[in-house]
């Protein structure tokens, strides 16, 4: 594989690292160079309006909870990788900043574009920029993109005052309501669910290629720091997995890793009232099933065989996952609804309350082995829980948290995502 790389970060989280991610990755492939996408850390999101910007792969490195063989592994490809980072450049899990994206930079031996929000600075963007590029010398900041400016004039101040610091200014993108991606309680609304997805990208490509200089980005691509995927471990053989608006956080590279080992993977749809196919293995994903609940409760077919499936298959659900293999999930309004009743749990979406953070996990639970790393994001509470633990926990720092999870024979499940 002959790939290329580089890194867009920014000083804060809301600098526009997105939007400048999206149109370059449709602007370039629109030129037909051969593009693809990756996001710094435990993003579900952010990954698939990648692949629909550039009609490629792309994959999370997460540099907390991966070693840098697997991050290099996963890195590998033909053509040019943007990563797109996460927060701030030297942002990560407390109490060290583990897992920036700086730590991508230093790994994968990639430079960094600085994305900078400019709408509230002129002449102090180059103290700004300053900083961050003499802050490591290990992570190299190439160049510099600009990010809401106001007008022309304010372009040219801003490039003035960063002319002594011998850094390229790509491009400067002038404020453009039309560029901004409605959200909602755990990110961005998801790519699958704009039925204008197409046009708002070609929006942002069409910025991106007016005032960003795409020549000179691209030539500050380095070649990936070399490496191999790791070997994959023994999968069940059959395995069902949930997938549709409710279900949608899935990891490509574990699905991956099933694939290459030689699992049978078996999409099926709880919101269309699909039947849980036959297998050995049934994966409910996190997802949204708190903004679909009336809709789950009423899938008698996918719950029916759900409750079947505990007989004869291990079942195991991720935070979402997990509230539907419950008693109850009561939605925003406060009305409750009935779940497949696998697991003595009841949680509730009208009492909110932020759960987020790195996890390492210890399971109890056979086919879940040893220990694992995780995050946990999620704002959906807790109103009961009776049965046995499925993780030990730890947070980032080593703090010991309560035991996460429940165990009720072959279904298991917690809040955590697991991310290796």
């Amino acid at each position: 594989m002959n790939g290329r790389g580089l890194i867009f970060a920014a000083p804060t989280s809301g600098s526009g690292k997105t939007t400048v991610t999206h149109g370059v990755l449709r602007a370039l492939a629109r030129q037909g160079v051969a593009v693809r996408g990756a996001k710094s850390g435990p993003d579900y999101i952010d990954p698939r309006f990648h692949e629909a910007a550039s009609g490629q792969p792309s994959v999370n490195l997460d540099a907390w909870a991966m070693d840098k063989r697997h991050l290099r592994g996963l890195a590998q490809g033909d053509g040019l990788l943007i990563v797109e980072g996460a927060m701030g450049l030297f942002d990560g899990a407390p109490p060290d900043g583990d897992g920036a994206t700086a730590d991508l930079a230093r790994i994968l031996g990639l430079p960094v574009v600085l994305v900078v929000n400019a709408a509230h600075m002129s002449h102090s963007v180059a103290a700004l920029v300053r900083g961050f590029a003499s802050h490591d010398p290990e992570v190299r900041v190439t160049g510099v993109i600009l990010n809401n400016v106001g007008s022309p004039r304010h372009e040219a101040m801003l490039r003035k005052a960063l002319a002594p610091l011998g850094l390229p200014v790509l491009g400067a993108l002038h404020r453009d309501t039309s560029l901004a991606l409605p959200d909602r309680h755990l990110g961005l609304v998801q790519a699958a669910e704009h039925a204008d997805l197409d046009a708002f990208l070609d929006r942002a490509a069409d910025a991106v290629t007016r005032q960003i200089d795409l020549d000179a980005l691209t030539a500050l691509a380095r070649p990936l720091a070399p490496g191999h995927p790791l070997p994959v471990a023994t999968a069940p053989r059959r395995i069902a997995i949930a997938r549709d608006a409710a279900f949608s956080f899935a990891y490509p590279h574990q699905i991956a890793a099933w694939q290459a080992a030689g699992s049978t993977l078996l999409p099926f749809s709880p919101l269309a009232d699909d039947p849980v196919p036959e297998a050995d293995f049934v994966y409910l994903p996190g997802g949204y099933p708190e903004l679909h609940a009336a809709r789950i409760a009423s899938a008698s077919t996918f719950l029916t065989t759900l409750r079947d499936s505990a007989a004869t298959a291990d079942i195991y659900g991720e935070c979402g996952g997990y509230m539907v293999l419950g008693e109850t999930l009561t939605d925003a309004n406060g009305t409750e609804h009935r779940m497949a009743g696998l697991l003595g749990l009841a949680t509730s979406f009208a009492t909110r309350k932020l759960h987020l953070g790195y996890r390492r996990l210890t399971s109890h639970w056979g086919p879940l082995p040893g220990t694992r790393m995780a995050h946990e994001f999620h704002y959906a509470t807790t109103l009961a829980a009776d049965g046995a633990p499925l993780f030990d926990a730890e947070d980032a720092e080593g703090n010991t948290l309560a035991p996460m999870g429940l165990i009720e024979g072959r279904v298991a499940g917690s809040f955590a995502h697991v991310i290796v």
